[in-house]
């Protein structure tokens, strides 16, 4: 009995485990529209060709909060607000490594 319980409970673990996984996929893949849109309208310095990477480099350091302000963002548009939070992401010195690394190897393509 006590076996079984346990095993209920690992199960429901699981689950809820893929679930978050699945809900932050969705969050992430929605923000990512209103960081990429953010870059292509607001930093017209950033070359085309690097908008995609800059936009994952900047969703990949973006905390959790972040991310739910890029993905309601994505929902109802992006905004000054927006513009800033990316500029707020972009400032960490990992995002710039990332940026650097990323947007090279863009730009060689």
């Amino acid at each position: 009995m006590i076996r079984g319980a346990v095993l209920i409970a690992v199960l429901a673990l699981v689950g809820c485990d893929e679930a978050t996984r699945a809900a932050d996929d969705v969050g992430r893949r929605s923000a990512k529209v209103a960081v990429n849109e953010a870059i292509v309208t607001r930093f017209p310095a950033v070359p085309k060709q690097a908008v995609a990477p800059f936009t994952d480099c900047v969703i990949d350091n973006a905390d959790a909060l972040e991310i739910r302000e890029f993905a309601r963002a994505a929902v109802i548009g992006v905004t000054d607000a927006t513009a800033t939070l990316v500029r707020t992401v972009i400032a960490r010195p990992e995002t710039q490594q990332c940026i650097v690394r990323a947007g090279s190897a863009a730009l060689t393509l």
